[in-house]
C-alpha cells in the first residue's frame, strides 16, 4: 500500500522456528533485478506464534517498477530461493 513517504508491506511469514538457534530472522523487499529495497529484521523467534506478521513502512520503490518481490531469511539456511510476487497497485501517486 502506498503511505506517505513510500510503500509499507505487511509479510506473514510460517516458519518452523525451533528458538533462538533456527528461527526467521528477517524478510527482504526486492525489486525484480533483485536489488534491495527494504529490510525487516526480525529479532526473536516466534516459536508458539505461527504464521506471524510483521510490517514495513517507507519503502521506496522507484517508478516504473509494478512489481516487487518478497524473500524470507533463516538464521541457519539463509535466503530462501523462493520469492513471492507482490504486484504493486496501479494509478497510485
Amino acid at each position: 500500500m502506498r503511505s506517505g513517504n513510500g510503500w509499507s508491506f505487511a509479510v506473514t511469514i510460517r516458519h518452523g522456528d525451533a528458538g533462538w538457534d533456527h528461527y526467521a530472522d528477517g524478510w527482504v523487499i526486492e525489486a525484480p533485478d533483485g536489488t534491495q529495497l527494504g529490510y525487516r529484521e526480525l529479532l526473536h523467534p516466534h516459536v508458539d506464534e505461527q504464521p506471524f506478521t510483521r510490517s514495513l513502512s517507507g519503502v521506496q520503490v522507484p517508478a516504473g517498477i509494478g512489481v516487487v518481490y518478497v524473500r524470507a531469511h533463516d538464521s541457519v539456511h539463509g535466503w530462501s530461493d523462493d520469492r513471492v510476487e507482490i504486484v504493486l497497485p496501479q494509478g497510485m501517486p
